[in-house]
C-alpha cells in the first residue's frame, strides 16, 4: 500500500513519516471525541502536546534530518512499536467511550513520536508534556476564573436556562406569527372595502 502511494519503504528515514501520520490520525480522532463538550485541562494539554510534536514536521529529505546509526534505527523501531501498542489500546478505549483513558494514551503515543522526531531532528525543540500541562492549566484556571462565581453552572441550572430561552423564543415566534396573521387579515379586509 505504501508503495502505491510512492513511498519508499526501504528508506532509512521511513520511521519519520510513519510516526507523524499515525499521530495525526490519533490526534484527530481524540479531537472529535472531545469537541462536543468543554475540554478539560488534561484534554487540552494532550492535544497541545500532539500539536507541538507535529508542528512543522519535516519531510524525510529535509536538510536538518539526520541519518541514524544502527542503534538509532533500533530505538526508532522500538518507539514505533510502543506507539502502535498505545494506538491499539486507544482504539479499544474509543470503542468503550473511555475518553480519560484515550487522553492518557494520546499522551503516551505522542511521547513515542516526539522521541522519534528528536532522533531524526535533534535540533528541533519539543516541549515535554509536563511543560505544556503547566501552561495549559494556568490558561484553564484563568478561563474558569472568568466565570461568574455567583452563578453555579450546574447541569441542572444550564438545562433550566436553556429551557427558559427556548420558551421565550417560542413565545416570540408565536407572537410574530400572530402579528403576521393579523396583518394578512387586515390586508384582506382593506381590499374588500
Amino acid at each position: 500500500m505504501a508503495e502505491d502511494r510512492g513511498i519508499d519503504v526501504n528508506n532509512p528515514r521511513i520511521g519519520l513519516k510513519i510516526a507523524s501520520e499515525r499521530l495525526a490520525i490519533v490526534r484527530y480522532v481524540f479531537l472529535v471525541q472531545v469537541e462536543d463538550g468543554i475540554a478539560t485541562a488534561d484534554q487540552r494539554a494532550s492535544l497541545e502536546y500532539a500539536d507541538a510534536a507535529l508542528i512543522g514536521w519535516p519531510e524525510m529529505d529535509a536538510d536538518d534530518v539526520v541519518d541514524l546509526d544502527e542503534d538509532g534505527k533500533q530505538t526508532v523501531a522500538e518507539r514505533l512499536a510502543a506507539m502502535e501498542r498505545y494506538i491499539a489500546e486507544f482504539s479499544r478505549r474509543e470503542a468503550q467511550g473511555d475518553v480519560d483513558a484515550m487522553n492518557d494514551l494520546l499522551v503516551r503515543a505522542t511521547e513515542c513520536v516526539a522521541s522519534v522526531r528528536r532522533l531524526y531532528q535533534p535540533d528541533f525543540p519539543i516541549p515535554t508534556f509536563a511543560e505544556i500541562r503547566r501552561v495549559v492549566q494556568d490558561e484553564y484556571d484563568e478561563d474558569m476564573g472568568k466565570i461568574d462565581p455567583g452563578e453555579h453552572a450546574t447541569v441542572e441550572a444550564i438545562e433550566e436556562q436553556t429551557e427558559q430561552a427556548d420558551e421565550k423564543r417560542e413565545e416570540a415566534e408565536a407572537e410574530t406569527s400572530q402579528d403576521g396573521d393579523k396583518a394578512k387579515a387586515k390586508g384582506k379586509g382593506d381590499g374588500k372595502a
